[in-house]
């Protein structure tokens, strides 16, 4: 019986970064730059694993900042079904909650996946299915600053225990795995999301390769 079932033409990118560095802009950037019919928007932090089982105090004293926070290998398998010409069905992460919702995102294949995460680069199989790998650096305390507006403003957070979170999860699990997995990425993008110099040469490179401009191919 004939395999239905084929690899597509999919450029997979990955955009890497500490906690508020600037990536989730950059890939919007990218997004409206080149338009939602040719890219698919996968962000890691929509696949933190479901924990009914605990309370919502419970929950809320969980380290998100380890790998092992994350049902990353729904991430692969879910790739992998883009990268086929299949569509997917993304998980959708209440962060006031920490608790996915009943509903999903339905997710086309595109001719661009990007996935975006702090952690994207850590786990060997999520980091070789990346055609190109880009890393965020920010500056520490810029970071903290847009991480402190973030939480409390967009997910219900106090000032303290923001703070708090950053202290005993963020900071040590972006030295032990963040900032370690920078060494994975193709291209370093400096001062953040806004960072127009790097977002030209990225969108002109998706776009060459859009075009059929391959690698090797003659001049």
């Amino acid at each position: 019986m004939m395999n239905t079932e084929s690899t597509i033409n999919t450029m997979i990118v990955g955009i890497a970064g500490g906690t508020g560095s600037g990536k989730t802009t950059l890939a919007k950037m990218i997004l409206s730059r080149e338009g939602g019919d040719q890219i698919a928007y996968l962000p890691h932090d929509a696949y933190y694993r479901n924990r009914p089982d605990l309370t919502l105090e419970e929950r809320a004293k969980l380290n998100y900042d380890h790998p092992d926070s994350l049902e990353t290998s729904l991430l692969i398998k879910h790739i992998k079904q883009l990268k086929r010409g299949k569509a997917i069905e993304m998980p959708v992460y209440d962060f006031t909650t920490h608790s996915r919702r009943s509903e999903t995102i339905h997710v086309e294949p595109k001719p661009i996946v990007i996935v975006e995460g702090i952690l994207i680069f850590v786990k060997k199989k999520l980091r070789r299915l990346f055609d190109m790998r880009i890393y965020v650096d920010t500056d520490p305390d810029i970071r903290l600053i847009r991480r402190l507006v973030r939480d409390m403003e967009e997910r219900g957070r106090t000032l303290r225990s923001v703070i708090d979170q950053y202290l005993t999860y963020v900071r040590p699990m972006h030295i032990k795995f963040v900032e370690s997995s920078k060494r994975y990425a193709d291209i370093i993008v400096p001062v953040g999301g806004h960072n127009v110099v790097a977002l030209e040469m990225v969108v002109a490179r998706l776009q060459a390769l859009l075009n059929g401009e391959f690698p090797g191919d003659a001049a």
